[in-house]
């Protein structure tokens, strides 16, 4: 079947710039960060007695493959919208494609649905963001303590700890089928699917 709309999956590491790529396309953006499940939800995976936000089971991925499906068909969905310092869904708010055939959707577990969104129809392209580690930390820890995400102690330990795996987790976001791309990479492939649509 084919949809009205399809989605470019923007993956990479914390920190390395998806928001503000994924807004530089010019394209509606949806945030899969508001994907994650309650502090209190029971499936959430914990490590040293709290939750492990770093991992994908952190994360609502059928709800996020859901959403994706209704926005390429209807090109309207309603999405949640989530405040990671209260570690909760707080509202929802409406969500519009309907002027667009592609659209992006951006998060650090983006690259756990590719195969999913493959195999329903819905994907334009997968990318993981990829930049030097040292930028990326220190764009991360400006972020984070400009929105007191959480306590600065927790989030220069959680940076650090970050910096280490960075190159793991390109690893797995590769390996789940997403196509490892500098920014100007992501900006050119997203302008080349634009251009296979002359209307939009």
């Amino acid at each position: 079947m084919e949809h009205p709309h399809r989605v470019v999956l923007l993956a990479g590491p914390s920190g390395s710039g998806k928001s503000y790529i994924a807004h530089r396309t010019g394209l509606p953006v949806l945030c899969l960060d508001d994907f994650y499940k309650d502090g209190d939800d029971p499936t959430c995976p914990r490590r040293n007695g709290q939750v492990d936000w770093e991992s994908p089971l952190s994360w609502d991925a059928h709800s996020a493959v859901e959403t994706i499906a209704r926005l390429a068909r209807d090109g309207k969905a309603e999405v949640p919208v989530y405040a990671i310092g209260a570690d909760r869904r707080v509202a929802s708010r409406p969500f519009d494609v309907t002027g667009s055939p592609i659209f992006v959707a951006e998060g650090i577990f983006a690259a756990e649905i590719v195969a999913e969104c493959r195999r329903q129809g819905l994907l334009a392209g997968a990318y993981a963001l990829r930049r030097p580690r040292g930028a990326t930390f220190v764009r991360r820890l400006a972020r984070d303590l400009a929105e007191q995400r959480k306590a600065p102690r927790v989030l220069i330990s959680r940076g650090v700890a970050l910096l280490r795996a960075e190159p793991a987790i390109l690893r797995r976001q590769t390996g789940l089928g997403a196509e490892a791309a500098r920014a100007r990479e992501v900006l050119r492939r997203v302008a080349d699917l634009l251009a296979g649509h002359p209307h939009a």
